[in-house]
């Protein structure tokens, strides 16, 4: 719950919600009371999903679209607004739509035009589909808006360098919601949900005889807690599924805040460094 602002809708809006860690979102909200919007470029995997969102007895609007296109975007959120308008519209936006470069390689040999299309789709998507629900929120004061990120936004990437630029870009967009809306209400966050199994993780040759896997259900609790307001104080931050959980993010919160950590900035050499 955000102080001195409007509780958001108990509603979410989940962009690659057809698979994979949008599925899991999707569901693992409703089970917990939310009212969701599935959106994604397959309606048949839509409509399958929100199957089983209505069979957990949570009410599903779904609205295929191409997150790079900006009238798709605007259509799909129009109708997802509209059709949780009885449970208060949209609280909740997760960005989980996201891809990969096809070929596990340094810049050098990688497809430029492939890699711009990774950038397109995991930077260009979240700010249309950021853009279109920020009006509705901003009319009523409150919102939040989750960015499904990865490590590679914070490290440099040995491979796939659309993919680590992509989430780079989607840390600062992050950062500049919570900068630019923090005082009308908005909440924003970016979440690594580790390494899940998915279509995309299983395509890429450095997972190869993975064993491990992170459960899909810690990222969901972390997007749920969100949601309900929990993480608030860590607006414009990152956290990762498998290390982090609602209770030591709100133990650790105060110390978080104070030192600044835990988002994208330049670190200085010290009180003298002129960057200060």
């Amino acid at each position: 719950m955000m102080a001195g602002v409007p509780d958001a809708p108990r509603t979410a809006l989940v962009t690659g919600a057809g698979r994979g860690i949008g599925r899991a979102v999707s569901l693992y909200l409703a089970r917990h009371g939310y009212a969701l919007g599935l959106v994604g470029r397959t309606r048949g995997h839509l409509d399958a999903v929100a199957d089983e969102v209505r069979a957990l007895g949570a009410p599903a609007v779904v609205a295929a679209a191409d997150v790079v296109d900006a009238t798709a975007v605007l259509d799909a959120v129009g109708r997802v607004e509209a059709g949780l308008v009885s449970w208060g519209g949209i609280g909740l936006l997760v960005n989980g739509a996201g891809v990969i470069e096809r070929a596990e390689v340094p810049l050098a040999q990688d497809d430029v035009d492939d890699a711009w299309r990774v950038i397109e789709v995991n930077v260009r998507g979240p700010l249309l589909m950021t853009h279109a629900v920020l009006p509705a929120m901003l009319t009523r004061g409150s919102g939040r808006v989750l960015n499904v990120n990865s490590g590679s936004g914070f490290r440099p990437p040995e491979v796939y360098t659309g993919y680590g630029i992509s989430k780079g870009a989607l840390a600062r967009l992050t950062t500049a919601v919570h900068r630019q809306y923090f005082a009308a209400g908005i909440r924003s966050l970016d979440l690594a949900p580790g390494v899940v199994v998915t279509d995309m993780t299983l395509a890429m040759p450095m997972h190869d005889g993975r064993t491990q896997w992170n459960d899909p259900g810690e990222a969901a609790e972390l997007v749920r807690a969100f949601g309900d307001g929990e993480l608030d104080e860590l607006s414009g931050r990152f956290v990762r599924a498998g290390i982090d959980t609602p209770a030591s993010l709100r133990a650790a919160a105060a110390r978080i805040v104070e030192t600044d950590a835990r988002t994208l900035r330049i670190p200085t050499w010290g009180p003298d460094d002129p960057l200060t």
